[in-house]
């Protein structure tokens, strides 16, 4: 029974991960989960470091998101972005952003 448990709490919090990114609506108008990251110093220096091909499709999807929102509409549904098509793109560069932040932090200090 206990070995059950685990694997029906993944599940759960599975399926309310799916149920909330849904919920949020960004993915109704073709957002991505990155695309709706606050842009602070260290965001704008991980964008700058996209792949163009990369920068060109986020600028995409935030061009026709505000043209939606603005028309008070949404895309049809098998245009949502979906949970499991859903990448992280930005995160790897904002990683080694922070990081590089905070070496050069730390070298300041001494």
């Amino acid at each position: 029974m206990a070995s059950r448990a685990p694997a029906a709490t993944g599940r759960l919090l599975l399926g309310f991960r799916k149920w909330y990114y849904n919920a949020a609506g960004f993915n109704k108008i073709g957002l991505m989960r990155d695309d709706t990251i606050h842009e602070d110093s260290d965001v704008k220096e991980a964008l700058r470091r996209l792949p163009e091909r990369v920068y060109n499709d986020r600028m995409f999807r935030l061009k026709r998101a505000i043209d939606l929102s603005m028309k008070h509409t949404i895309l049809p549904k098998e245009q949502w972005t979906k949970y499991g098509e859903d990448v992280r793109y930005l995160e790897p560069y904002l990683k080694e952003v922070i990081r590089e932040r905070k070496e050069m932090e730390e070298w300041s200090k001494k």
